[in-house]
């Protein structure tokens, strides 16, 4: 999601590698959960959290579509998002105790909160989102530890693939008056990112290699 702000307004003014300290450890939280309220949309799921949630909550990508995330239009491409519910427009995975249901499988933006990407050329760098977290004093701790993803530098790679190839889609989408080709390019990428399963005894990585090309692909046969 494009964010029509600078640095300075959101961050501490820094940007920070994987083997950096940051002041992002808020202890645990201890029984906030301030930020898995009032997210609206902004909770922009990626092909692998999809593939997280389904495999370890054991349902389809339409099963979650049914109160746990929902579509919204980002940037020009449907895309899903966690779907906050009830009054309290609380995250669909908070517990009765206000703790966090899938903490261990959490959507790549819950692992970076508060820190946000800054992306570049070539790849991107972490910031801290100054006016985000409730928590005060929070302490410092090394971005690689907080992030708490696998194969991070391969996990870096997939967010790059996929923030790229989202760019690419966009330019096509803003290039075109054709609204059917807008459709057709949007259900594309649904069905090949997200309603389509993943083996799960093969690489994650690996699939979502093999996805960008046929995305590619058919985004370039609907451009002729």
């Amino acid at each position: 999601m494009k964010r029509q702000v600078t640095l300075d307004e959101i961050s501490d003014g820094k940007l920070y590698g994987l083997n950096d300290m940051v002041k992002a450890d808020c202890g645990d939280c201890k029984g906030c959960s301030a930020c898995c309220h009032g997210m609206g949309s902004s909770v922009i799921l990626d092909p692998l959290d999809i593939y997280r949630m389904c495999t370890n909550l054991r349902c389809s990508f339409e099963q979650l579509l049914d109160g746990k995330i929902e579509l919204n239009i980002v940037d020009g491409i449907i895309l899903p998002n966690l779907q906050m519910t009830g009054e309290e427009e609380r995250c669909p995975f908070l517990n009765h105790e206000e703790r966090c249901s899938i903490h261990a499988f959490r959507p790549s933006i819950c692992r970076l909160f508060p820190l946000g990407r800054y992306y570049e050329e070539n790849g991107f760098r972490y910031f801290l989102q100054v006016h985000e977290c409730k928590k005060e004093n929070r302490a410092k701790v090394k971005v690689r530890k907080w992030i708490d993803t696998p194969n991070l530098r391969e996990n870096e790679k997939f967010v790059m693939d996929w923030h790229n190839f989202l760019k690419a889609m966009e330019e096509i989408i803003e290039d075109s008056s054709d609204d059917n080709l807008m459709k057709n390019l949007d259900m594309a990428i649904l069905k090949i990112f997200y309603m389509k399963p993943y083996d799960k005894d093969r690489d994650f990585y690996v699939q979502f290699a093999e996805r960008i090309k046929e995305a590619e692909s058919f985004a370039q046969m609907i451009k002729r």
